[in-house]
């Protein structure tokens, strides 16, 4: 069976899923998008997903063409005509069609887009056995620049990252900011421990205010476990007693090496197994 793509009210098969070639999402990577995932046949932390998506689109001056319960509903749409339960979805809103300029006022029909698949972004055996990163040196997006908290096209930004990471061997980069602290990984969120307190940077720190992130950090809270913002260096990360990244494709995954140096005892730890299987347990709930 043909995947099939929602556009803008219509659901087609993939090989009719076409925008113009003059559609500034296109032309300069002008719009925005969102990763969610569905578990079971329920999206998980849709509201969530729906007002970050909201507020992107906002920040850049981008209407999108329908309400948030309207976007639910063609949601639930998309991933019952490809018959998906445990699946990834991707949501773009583009600023539309324009001319080959700049000025977004000469855009005009935002275009909706909705893509319902499976993706596994890590190999099986990295969640057991860890996964091993790298610093890069490129920076992350600064914030009066362009400001990391939208979600944007445009993300040239990670995607250079990420082959800096990939020509060094590692599919995973950690990115500083322009204070030199660390920030994101090229997808993912990312935490250590120390002490048995969990650590992670602050929106301030230039990242991505991420969905699973905020989960995350409420299920270990409610498990009894201090979590601070705070901003971190590369040094903090070196002496971690464990880390690990998050994101809705990523979930939870164990870091065992950063740089080369070993984490802990160079396996994952037990607070990030603990709070792999409080994450398990909510969206298996």
């Amino acid at each position: 069976m043909s995947l099939k793509i929602y556009i803008n009210g219509q659901l087609v098969d993939r090989e009719n899923a076409t925008i113009s070639v003059f559609d500034h999402g296109l032309l300069y990577g002008d719009g925005v998008f969102e990763g969610i995932r569905s578990y079971g046949g329920r999206v998980f932390r849709l509201r969530e997903h729906l007002d970050r998506l909201w507020d992107s689109a906002k920040a850049i001056w981008l209407s999108i063409p329908m309400s948030k319960d309207e976007m639910a509903k063609a949601i639930e749409d998309t991933l019952a005509a490809n018959g998906i339960r445990d699946g990834y979805i991707r949501l773009i809103i583009t600023r539309g069609v324009g001319t080959l300029g700049l000025n977004p006022s000469e855009c005009h029909d935002p275009q909706v887009i909705i893509i319902a698949d499976k993706i596994a972004l890590y190999p099986v055996e990295l969640y057991e056995k860890g996964l091993e990163i790298v610093t890069v040196s490129t920076m992350r997006n600064h914030p009066a620049a362009l400001n990391p908290r939208i979600k944007s096209l445009n993300y040239l930004n990670n995607i250079l990252a990420k082959i800096e990471g990939l020509q060094a061997g590692c599919i995973e980069a950690l990115m500083l900011n322009h204070k030199g602290e660390v920030a994101e990984c090229t997808g993912d969120n990312i935490f250590v421990v120390r002490g048995g307190r969990l650590l992670t940077p602050p929106n301030e720190a230039g990242i991505l205010e991420g969905v699973t992130r905020d989960v995350v950090i409420d299920l270990a809270r409610q498990s009894g476990i201090e979590v601070r913002e705070t901003p971190l260096t590369k040094h903090d990360v070196f002496i971690a007693d464990e880390c690990f990244l998050t994101g809705t494709a990523a979930e939870i995954i164990p870091v065992v090496k950063v740089d080369s140096r070993p984490i802990g005892d160079g396996r994952p730890g037990t607070i990030t197994h603990k709070l792999i299987g409080l994450f398990k347990k909510l969206t298996q709930s």
